[in-house]
Parts: structure tokens; C-alpha cells; sequence
């Protein structure tokens, strides 16, 4: 049956109610709202990026921490360090000593014993050889037996064989001597005590142990950065990467950069070909030439934490939205791509160069 004005009259209350302002309100915003983020998803660009977390270390190996440990087994005697305390390569830092007072004193009588030793055997071999050559010549004049001969050079082989023996038990007295004469350990390189193994002192130690470390104050600074194996093909040696350290305040947007605030600029050196137990690769970052230096060593020390994002191609909002969706790879299939003209020249021309490179791959 159909509703007119006439059966309007008998429901004089349905007629009067009307929709609250609010309703219709909230009913405008919900539809203005999808109008816009429909044309956000359609025309405004985003910047994909391959995110990971690592921390700062030093590129040189050198310039790493390092570890000051004992030559010889024995028991420290002193130490001339103190926890942070600056040295420079070959200052003493610890003395070890043998817990045989009188060892060094009895070595060096028995490597003057060995000495004796291998003078008498040398003289003894001397006279052997004066004795085959004098038995020789009366065996050939048939004055002696052959047997006597051949006792003669055996003489001189015994004599030879504990002149070897002599030698090689200096040479391992020596060796003992040189190991004791390291008691006094050294710095390796210029800089700062960080642990000194205090418990060392009251306890023996034996060759290897670990005595104190050393950090380098003035080192060249990377960054390594653990990236999922997913994101991993468009990390390639040369892209740009965005860097918050730990400690410094910083405000981040993965898909627009320009507005980002607090980052610093670096650049990928090198990846791991192998991935990690947890299926993440290792990406080494460098800091960018011509970019602003990175804060201070005193506010970013190695081993401070960093979280990092490797730029990849600049692509609509709403393909990375259907590509995040369906948990697709960076850079997966073929998609729109759109010049960011905030990010200068020289970042465009290095997009579209990875974009050639993609297509022809």
C-alpha cells in the first residue's frame, strides 16, 4: 500500500520526528571523509622504505674495542690504570708475576748450564772428527780395523745428535725467558680504560685472561643495521638511508621524508650476503658525503642503538597500502611512479636509475 499524505494525517507524531542535526552532521563528515582519503590514496605519493634496528660501531676494526689480557700465567702485582683513565699505545697497564719468585733466576742458571753443555759437546765432536781422519787414514794403510773406523764416525753422530738436543733446549729456555720478560702488559692503543678486572688482583691469572678493555676515544662511526629478509632487494649499495639514534629527539615519517625532523643522512655500504640465525641481513651504513655530520661521539658512542630506513621508490599511497595488505615485497610487480620534488635532483636521478635497473632485472 502505498504511504501518501493522507495516512500522514493519522500519525501526526512519525510525521513530526525528524532527523537529529548531529546524525546528519556526523553522516556528512563520514562521507567527506572517504571522498578525501580516496583521493589520498590515489594521488598523494609514498616513499617506501625498508626499516631496521642495529646500533653505531666503528668501521675500522682497530678502532673497536679491545681487550688487554695476560702473556703469562701468574698473579698481578700492579696496577698503573684506573677505570676511565686515558692512555696512549705502550703505556703500562697491569704487572704480572710468577707466583715462583726465584723462577726467572733459575732459568737463567740453567740456560748458563745448557751454554756449558753445548761447548763441551761441541769440543767432543772436534776431536771426533780428528779421529775419523786419523783412523781413516790408518785403515786405508791397513794399520787399523775396519771396525775402529766406523766406531770413530759414530762418535760424531752422537756428538752431533746432543749438540741438536743442547740447541733446541736453549732455544726453549729462551722462549720461557721471553714470556716471563712480557709480565709488564702494555697498552695496545691510544684510549680510554673502560673495565680494569679488579678481581684479578687478589687471585691467580693465567695466560689469555681478560684484564682490562680498551675504547678508542677518536674513531671513524657506521652504523649496522638489521634488515628483515623481505625488504632486502631494494638495500643495494648506495641508497639513501634516514637514521634516529637512540637519545636524540626526532620525529619521523616513513612515507613523506621531507617533513621529518631530527634524522641524519647516511648511505648503504655494504650488505651481509648470509643471513642472520633470525632470517635478517646486515646492512652496513656510512655516513653521507656533503650531508650534516652526525650528532657528537659525546651523544652517539658506539653501541648505541639506532633505528634506520633504507629509501626505495616513490609509489602511490594506495599501492602501498594493497601491497602492504597482501604482504607483498618491496618493489613487487609493475606500479605508478611518482618524482618526489622535495627530495632535490640528485635523489630523483638516482631513483629513476633504480628504476631502470628494476626494469631491466
Amino acid at each position: 500500500m502505498k504511504y501518501t499524505a493522507e495516512h500522514a494525517a493519522h500519525f501526526k507524531t512519525l510525521s513530526a520526528m525528524r532527523a537529529p542535526r548531529i546524525t546528519a552532521t556526523l553522516a556528512w563528515m563520514l562521507v567527506l571523509g572517504i571522498v578525501i582519503s580516496a583521493l589520498i590514496l590515489v594521488l598523494v605519493p609514498w616513499v617506501q622504505t625498508a626499516n631496521g634496528n642495529g646500533q653505531v660501531i666503528a668501521l675500522n676494526p682497530d678502532d673497536r674495542q679491545q681487550q688487554v689480557t695476560a702473556l703469562v700465567s701468574g698473579r698481578v702485582d700492579r696496577w698503573f690504570v684506573q677505570d676511565g683513565q686515558l692512555v696512549n699505545a705502550g703505556d703500562p697497564i697491569v704487572r704480572v708475576v710468577d707466583l715462583d719468585p726465584d723462577y726467572l733466576s733459575r732459568l737463567t742458571a740453567e740456560r748458563a748450564q745448557v751454554l756449558a753443555e753445548i761447548a763441551a759437546i761441541e769440543q767432543s765432536r772436534t776431536v771426533a772428527n780428528i779421529d775419523v781422519s786419523r783412523t781413516k787414514q790408518l785403515y786405508s794403510e791397513g794399520l787399523a780395523a775396519r771396525r775402529e773406523y766406523e766406531q770413530t764416525q759414530i762418535k760424531v753422530a752422537d756428538a752431533g745428535a746432543k749438540l741438536a738436543e743442547a740447541r733446541a733446549k736453549i732455544n726453549r729456555i729462551d722462549i720461557q725467558l721471553k714470556r716471563q720478560s712480557a709480565q709488564l702488559v702494555r697498552a695496545p692503543r691510544d684510549g680510554r680504560i673502560q673495565q680494569v678486572n679488579a678481581a684479578t688482583g687478589s687471585a691467580m691469572v693465567s695466560a689469555g685472561t681478560v684484564l682490562a678493555v680498551i675504547s678508542p676515544e677518536r674513531i671513524e662511526r657506521a652504523v649496522e643495521l638489521y634488515v628483515d629478509g623481505r625488504d632486502v632487494p631494494i638495500v643495494r649499495p648506495g641508497r639513501y638511508v634516514r637514521l634516529e639514534f637512540e637519545g636524540w629527539p626526532a620525529i619521523q615519517f616513513s612515507g613523506w621524508p621531507s617533513v621529518a625532523l631530527g634524522m641524519f643522512d647516511a648511505r648503504v655500504r655494504a650488505i651481509d650476503p648470509n643471513a642472520t640465525s633470525d632470517g635478517s641481513f646486515r646492512v652496513l651504513v656510512e655516513p653521507m658525503p656533503g650531508a650534516p655530520a652526525w650528532p657528537g661521539s659525546q651523544f652517539v658512542r658506539p653501541g648505541g642503538k639506532v633505528r634506520g630506513w633504507v629509501r626505495g621508490q616513490t609509489v602511490l599511497a594506495g599501492y602501498e597500502l594493497w601491497r602492504q595488505l597482501n604482504d607483498f615485497p618491496l618493489e613487487f610487480g609493475v606500479r605508478p611512479k611518482i618524482a618526489a620534488k622535495s627530495e632535490g635532483k640528485d635523489k630523483v636521478s638516482s631513483e629513476k636509475s633504480d628504476d631502470e635497473e628494476i626494469k631491466k632485472k
